[in-house]
């Protein structure tokens, strides 16, 4: 059973496994794994719990026999179960946190049953070092370009689009689950930080560095989500595409594109409420009132021509580059397909 050695994020899909195992807790799943990688844990969250007290506080010998009988024990419910399918010539990858006691046990049960069974050597922190040293360390390759406008512009709906003419594209809020404004959080909330960078990661290691990419130009933070500093610089030496659109086009389609929070009044007052710091007693009063109205449109017109407009036109002002304006007398479906064709063919 020869250890896999991770030189690249490539080499993940480059080996041909059929599957990867991520024997973690499912509380270390969670909070970030290998992309594709399933979870059968060896352990619970609460047994992995019990056994590291076990060996603080009582005898690491105590510890590894408890372990290895829970470990036994889950290896065989997953025998039974998941993987009591799989065929004589399924190779899976197996990893754990350091690549040690845990993946190692469970893979040399796998690799007795007859499979072609590798272990990822230095487990999940071996792969982690490689994100960090893709988004944290190294001089990004690819040739972006960023796409700009002010609020409601549809940047990431045109992206969709781009997407769809089979332009490169990141679509950054759809990795950070997030709208990337104050009323932009989705159901279900944010991935974990290094979700999100291991989401960023892969997506970006398919991507051909000599052909454009297309990215919405973000702010560094979307949401609660930091875009990795590699990452950062390179957006800001992008080159950019300004799109420009009537207000109640935009007004138009945001409240399509945010339809979601028309359904919750309490939770859009809230968030409302939120911009008292930036706003007089009464501007704050009028939006409330729209809202509670339910005049959608006016209230995005509002929100736009006095709170993100002006911010945006502030940011703008700073970049030291030049951008390219794209004008978009609407925002219907036709005309941004029509866009993202005519940029494709333009730009790759």
């Amino acid at each position: 059973m020869k250890p896999l050695t991770l030189e690249s994020l490539s080499g993940l899909t480059q080996h041909g496994f059929d599957t990867i195992i991520d024997v973690r807790a499912p509380l270390e799943f969670a909070e970030d794994h290998v992309p594709g990688a399933i979870n059968l844990p060896v352990l619970s969250d609460e047994e992995r719990a019990r056994v590291g007290t076990i060996y603080k506080r009582q005898s690491p010998f105590d510890a590894r026999k408890i372990g290895g009988a829970l470990v036994a024990e889950n290896t065989a419910r997953h025998l039974k179960g998941p993987l009591s399918g799989m065929a004589g010539d399924w190779q899976p990858l197996v990893y754990c946190w350091r690549g040690g006691q845990r993946s190692g046990a469970f893979a040399t049960i796998l690799d007795q049953v007859g499979w072609r069974v590798r272990l990822l050597s230095g487990g999940y922190r071996s792969y982690r070092r490689l994100v960090a040293k893709t988004l944290y360390d190294t001089e990004l390759p690819h040739r972006l370009m960023l796409i700009g406008g002010g609020t409601g512009t549809a940047k990431t709906r045109l992206l969709s689009f781009l997407q769809a003419e089979g332009a490169q594209t990141i679509d950054l809020e759809e990795l950070a689950q997030h709208r990337g404004s104050l009323f932009g959080a989705r159901p279900g909330g944010q991935p974990s930080q290094k979700m999100f960078e291991s989401r960023l990661a892969s997506a970006l290691d398919g991507l051909d560095p000599a052909r454009i990419t297309f990215v919405e130009a973000e702010s560094s933070k979307i949401g609660e989500r930091l875009v990795p500093p590699m990452l950062w610089t390179a957006m800001g030496n992008a080159t950019r595409i300004e799109l420009q659109a009537p207000l109640r086009a935009r007004a138009a389609f945001l409240c399509s594109a945010y339809a979601d929070l028309m359904e919750d009044p309490a939770a859009l007052a809230a968030l409302i409420d939120r911009l008292r710091p930036f706003h007089a007693a009464e501007v704050i009063a009028e939006w409330q009132a729209l809202a509670a109205a339910g005049d959608w449109p006016r209230l995005a017109e509002g929100l736009m021509s006095a709170h993100y407009d002006p911010r945006y036109t502030k940011h703008a002002a700073r970049l030291t580059s030049g951008s390219t304006p794209v004008e978009l007398p609407d925002l219907s479906d036709a005309r941004l397909e029509s866009t993202a064709r005519e940029l494709a063919a333009r730009f790759n």
